[in-house]
């Protein structure tokens, strides 16, 4: 352990290498359901430092955790228990490298806060369209590294469709330089692809070139009480059919979530509440003013009102009063988190499954566990759901996972597995899917999955035991 330690500390500088303290922020996961232990943390803060640490890990057999904001909700950026694992915290590697805004490109290191290239790009008159409840912690290595998702995957993709190029740290310590800003480069495999979403198991990637977008001149947002599931799909419908690729989010949110963030954050302005069995949240950009933005959400409104979609809608007047509705829906896992212990499920269905499966599921886990509390919300305009599971009131939540997660999870997954849909959309497999993983993955896929990384890290150094178990 001492020349791994004296190693990494001539990589890196010896302050930069944290042993023999309170690490408790890089040991424990967001959720606080974890809580590791790492032979040590290193914090480079250049690439060639991210190498030179790759290279003495190496040597020395040594496993690493790459770690951004350590923002996972799946386990994915924190150490195991063993004591062995070697956290690589990026956040010292936060620079903004290059705004392009002929070309709208953003060139940025991995440890950039997520908030703080929105602001970047904004400040050049450009959007970075990646946005998530997050934003504020999470970096850009760990949005690539999962796919992040987020609220306007609807119009502008996951982070792997806003990515051009990435800058990547190879398992052996080689760097390969794919910073390219080119939209189309047709030169053989496209290795972006392969790292983006890799969750660290294939190498670490330092830096990105992101696609940006104009700003949209005018924006609105409206906040719709809509009478079940399907009537929120039928109304996505004719958001897409009268708003195009103007509609750049499109919430759902069930009653018992609101009943949470209603509970737990009082000064939050839900509307409607608490008659509402359901509620939507819609956001147009449109390209020429307020006025004509105003005068489009407006006339879908009513179409939606008398074709029997929605019950009530409001508009917000304001950017204050948008930011306000948007607040509540993003507080809903906040308002989760003050509630207790649950069962988190991110979930990717058709968009015209989502009905199907929330009655089929609500019913199973109702008549399996009497007083259960489903908190269903997310991005339906994308079909990915998060259908989390809490505790029947009164009952103690961390006895209720310890009894019932496993259940509760293999009948959630099935019936995933029923209706076509994936068991991660947006927050990875990380260690806490990885043994569930080959359960609802093509076999042939998991195969070819398995030789990559053998072949990329044969070694195993990368991230073990993440994604892949």
């Amino acid at each position: 352990m001492s020349d791994l330690l004296a190693a990494l500390q001539r990589a890196v500088g010896e302050p930069h290498v944290l042993f023999g303290q309170d690490l408790s922020a890089y040991e424990r996961d967001w959720r606080g359901r974890a809580q590791g232990k790492a032979l040590c943390v290193v914090r480079p803060g250049q690439t060639a430092e991210v190498a030179a640490v790759v290279k003495a890990c190496v040597a020395h057999r040594a496993p690493i955790v790459p770690q951004g904001g350590n923002t996972s909700l799946v386990m994915g950026s924190t150490p195991n228990a063993s004591g062995q694992e070697v956290v690589l915290s990026l956040r010292r590697l936060d620079t903004v490298r290059q705004i392009d805004p002929a070309n709208a490109t953003l060139t940025a290191e991995a440890g950039c806060v997520l908030q703080n290239l929105q602001h970047s790009a904004n400040d050049a008159g450009l959007l970075l369209p990646l946005s998530l409840a997050s934003e504020g912690s999470c970096t850009l290595g760990g949005n690539l590294a999962s796919n992040a998702g987020g609220t306007q995957v609807l119009r502008y993709g996951n982070a792997r469709e806003l990515c051009l190029g990435l800058e990547v740290v190879t398992p052996q310590g080689e760097v390969w330089n794919g910073l390219s800003g080119l939209r189309k480069d047709n030169t053989g495999y496209d290795l972006r692809h392969l790292f983006v979403g890799s969750e660290g198991t294939l190498g670490i990637i330092t830096a990105a070139t992101m696609k940006l977008f104009p700003l949209p001149a005018a924006q609105r947002t409206a906040w719709a009480c809509v009478p079940s599931v399907q009537a929120g799909v039928d109304l996505l419908g004719l958001a897409q059919q009268h708003l195009g690729a103007g509609l750049t989010g499109f919430e759902i949110m069930g009653h018992a979530a609101l009943g949470l963030v209603a509970k737990h954050l009082p000064q939050l302005h839900i509307p409607f509440w608490p008659s509402a069995p359901h509620a939507v949240l819609l956001e147009l950009s449109d390209t020429e003013n307020e006025d004509h933005a105003q005068a489009r959400l407006e006339t879908l409104l009513e179409k939606a009102l008398n074709a029997g979609c929605i019950h009530d809608a409001v508009v917000a007047q304001s950017l204050a009063q948008s930011r306000e509705l948007w607040h509540v829906r993003e507080s809903i896992s906040l308002a989760q988190a003050a509630e207790g212990l649950n069962i988190k499920h991110d979930i990717a269905l058709p968009v015209s499954a989502i009905p199907g499966f929330v009655a089929h599921t609500d019913a199973l886990l109702t008549q399996a566990l009497p007083g259960v509390r489903l908190i269903h919300f997310g991005h339906l305009g994308d079909g990915n759901l998060h259908y989390n599971v809490q505790c029947p009131i009164g009952v103690d939540a961390a006895q209720f996972l310890s009894a019932h997660e496993a259940e509760v999870n293999h009948r959630v997954f099935e019936a995933v597995k029923a209706f076509g849909g994936s068991i991660s959309a947006e927050h990875g497999i990380g260690l806490l899917k990885a043994d569930t993983l080959p359960a609802y993955k093509d076999p042939v896929a998991l195969a070819l999955m398995r030789r990559v990384k053998q072949a990329l890290d044969p070694l195993n150094l990368m991230n073990p035991g993440r994604m892949l178990a």
